[in-house]
């Protein structure tokens, strides 16, 4: 399991990105000027539809001010500066990958969001934090390359309260194998994609009730489509984040989703 762990962080490795970061970000302003979360969705927001999908998955929990939410497998913080800009609770996000956590920091720096939103380094099979910590635990786009579902599910139960919410927006088998490779892995050697329905089995295993759950692979697809048709992507885009192999890795996800070999599953589960 450490050799996979380790081929994992190799994949999100990222080397030199605050520098990279630092130097697109001069187009939206100095290094001194305080940016909005949405100034940073085109870049910042590591799942398929983007800011569309983290926005909506805060409605269906019914984040709140005087919520406490763990955003797990976190990125350089898109969605957790965003949560905390649209519902003012407080969130803090965890990620294997050291660039990644030093990205994140560097751009809630940026937002001005240093009080609300906070990131560490750490693996969400051994979550670093005490039982009963967290109102919503958040997973977008991770468990792909996590073969252990059992462990991270339980991980994910011990550290939210009695009652809290746990929100998954996650690529899922459907029929076929997954061209590769894919923005979360370069061969099937660390993805470890499950159908939705042992998704929901998996979870419900480790404690939590399910109270909501839909494919949502014909809106990725309308997602595929519209980024098809518009060209271009928008600067600043992920490319500064997964550097040049990135145009490789979202036509392959395009491919997967068109040909129903992926879907995309949202649900949201109740610690009971």
């Amino acid at each position: 399991m450490t050799d996979v762990l380790n081929d994992v962080r190799d994949h999100y490795r990222a080397s030199g990105l605050r520098a990279r970061l630092t130097a697109t970000l001069m187009a939206l302003g100095p290094d001194d000027a305080l940016l909005a979360p949405q100034q940073l969705a085109s870049l910042d927001q590591f799942h398929s539809r983007g800011l569309a999908a983290t926005a909506e998955l805060g409605e269906l929990i019914g984040i709140r001010a005087d919520m406490r939410v763990l955003d797990i497998g976190s990125g350089i913080g898109g969605p957790a500066r965003f949560l905390a800009a649209a519902h003012g609770c407080s969130v803090v996000g965890i990620d294997l990958s050291e660039p990644f956590v030093d990205a994140a920091c560097y751009l809630t720096e940026r937002t001005g969001q240093t009080a609300r939103v906070s990131f560490e380094t750490g693996s969400a099979l051994d979550l670093p934090f005490d039982r009963g910590q967290f109102d919503v635990a958040l997973l977008q786009h991770v468990a792909m390359n996590i073969a252990d579902r059992p462990r991270l599910y339980d991980n994910i139960r011990r550290v939210l309260k009695l009652g809290g919410k746990f929100a998954t927006y996650d690529v899922v088998l459907k029929n076929g194998d997954s061209h590769y490779p894919v923005p979360w892995a370069r061969t099937s050697a660390t993805s470890f994609l499950m159908t939705a329905d042992a998704t929901r089995e998996a979870i419900e295993s480790a404690g939590f009730r399910t109270l909501m759950s839909r494919d949502d692979s014909d809106a990725a697809k309308a997602w595929i489509t519209q980024l098809r048709a518009s060209g271009a992507p928008p600067s600043p885009n992920l490319g500064v984040v997964m550097g040049p192999d990135f145009l490789e890795f979202t036509t392959n996800l395009g491919k997967n989703l068109m040909q129903d070999r992926l879907g995309v599953m949202t649900a949201v589960f109740e610690a009971v």
